[in-house]
């Protein structure tokens, strides 16, 4: 037996899950749903503030991780950096489902 959220729920999940993630969409749609429901404008913006620093918080990580990464495969000045491209294992770079390359 599933327990179903109450759509509220569904709808304020949805909207952290939206802002959480770029999505371009942003989760407006959820805000007149979530009026409908009775949910606050404190409990919305508690729930807004939540996702934007989620997904903050996660830029800052990649955005550490890939400066640490670039740190490591820099050379002087006229080698190659020595980024893996494209391989059988898994790359940092991979085509399109059209074949089309993205480096």
């Amino acid at each position: 037996m599933s327990a179903e959220l109450h759509p509220s729920i569904v709808a304020l999940v949805s909207l952290a899950a939206n802002i959480a993630s770029n999505h371009p969409n942003q989760g407006l749609c959820q805000i007149d749903k979530l009026k409908h429901y009775g949910v606050s404008d404190e409990q919305v913006n508690t729930v807004i503030e939540i996702a934007r620093h989620i997904r903050d918080e996660a830029n800052q990580k990649l955005d550490a991780s890939f400066d640490e990464a670039l740190a490591k495969c820099r050379q002087p000045a006229g080698k190659p950096l020595g980024i893996p491209v494209a391989s059988a294992s898994g790359a940092c770079c991979t085509p399109t489902a059209s074949g089309q390359s993205c480096c």
